[in-house]
């Protein structure tokens, strides 16, 4: 590791409870589980963050199969927020990430704006969780999630909620499936978040033309990969010059390079998803990729190159 800082902090209401994260690349929820499967590959703990699979108060088995299909540069997934639920996630999958040094952020769901409020006052109290991510985006369930997010007064209510029943830092995971997404993101700041993440999966489908129906069981999944990236790219863009919380940009970052242009377009920090189903050890390339893009460029500090696409002549 070279002297350059690397090191992105996001800050909560408690001065003690700020998310440090020792470089700018997570994992995105979803993709990664609760990261055994990929420890047996490399070493966790030189991750910035892990974001865990989305947690809801009871275990959820999910959508029924197919919820999976590979499309033209993407996946189209409808998982249906499949989780242990909140005392299977404590008592089963806590204790392990509890050993690593990378910081879990952990993503949550509810029906009702009472459920994200519960879940967030009970994962405050325990160790081990550095963060919230309030999943308002998911497209593969029929009650809650993207409900909330694509309304102004129903985001705010739920960010409010979360807000008011926890001291650790609270990130909004928005979804693109939204007419204006830098309104919805100042939506989330005025409700009292400490950071937005963008974006979730883009609403689609696919047909058997065979069997001539839809080839998802759920019809509808959610669209992810390098696909829907340059969509992704603009939409972090736009929320930069809206707010003032950091934005965690995710949505089809496959490569390091990728990943750089997130930066440069105002990401403080990034999230690899599909790229973990392709090649498992992406996170860490990226990880160097950007590093060595800093030495090349003489950059020394990551802030330098956040939002610097906004700051240099077209």
């Amino acid at each position: 590791m070279s002297d350059i800082i690397f090191e992105v902090r996001i800050k909560g209401p408690d001065p003690k409870r700020e998310l440090i994260m020792k470089n700018p690349v997570m994992t995105a929820s979803g993709t990664f589980g609760f990261g055994r499967e990929y420890s047996r590959l490399y070493d966790l703990n030189r991750l910035g963050a892990i974001t865990v699979k989305g947690i809801t108060i009871e275990p959820r088995r999910g959508n029924p199969p197919p919820r999976l299909i590979e499309t033209p540069s993407g996946i189209l997934n409808s998982i249906g927020l499949q989780n242990p639920g909140l005392e299977g996630f404590i008592g089963d999958e806590l204790p392990y990430l509890r050993r690593l040094s990378t910081p879990v952020i952990v993503n949550i769901s509810g029906n009702t704006i009472e459920e994200y409020a519960f879940l967030a006052s009970e994962l405050d109290r325990v160790e081990g969780v550095s963060a919230l991510e309030v999943n308002v985006s998911c497209p593969n369930v029929k009650e809650g999630c993207m409900a909330f997010g694509i309304k102004k007064d129903s985001l705010f209510s739920v960010v409010s909620a979360v807000r008011k029943s926890t001291t650790l830092p609270v990130i909004v995971k928005l979804s693109p499936n939204v007419r204006d997404i830098a309104e919805m993101a100042e939506t989330a700041e005025n409700a009292g978040a400490d950071a937005v993440s963008l974006v979730n999966t883009f609403l689609g489908m696919a047909i058997d033309i065979d069997r001539k129906k839809p080839l998802l069981a759920n019809t509808f999944g959610g669209l992810s990969g390098p696909a829907i990236k340059p969509i992704a790219l603009r939409m972090v863009w736009e929320v930069y010059e809206r707010v003032d919380i950091p934005v965690i940009g995710m949505g089809g970052i496959m490569n390091w390079k990728d990943a750089v242009e997130f930066i440069l377009a105002g990401a403080a920090s990034v999230a690899v998803g599909t790229a973990n189903f392709v090649n498992p050890t992406a996170p860490l390339e990226i990880i160097d990729g950007i590093e060595n893009y800093m030495i090349r460029e003489g950059i020394n500090d990551i802030r330098e190159l956040i939002g610097l696409g906004h700051r240099l002549p077209a």
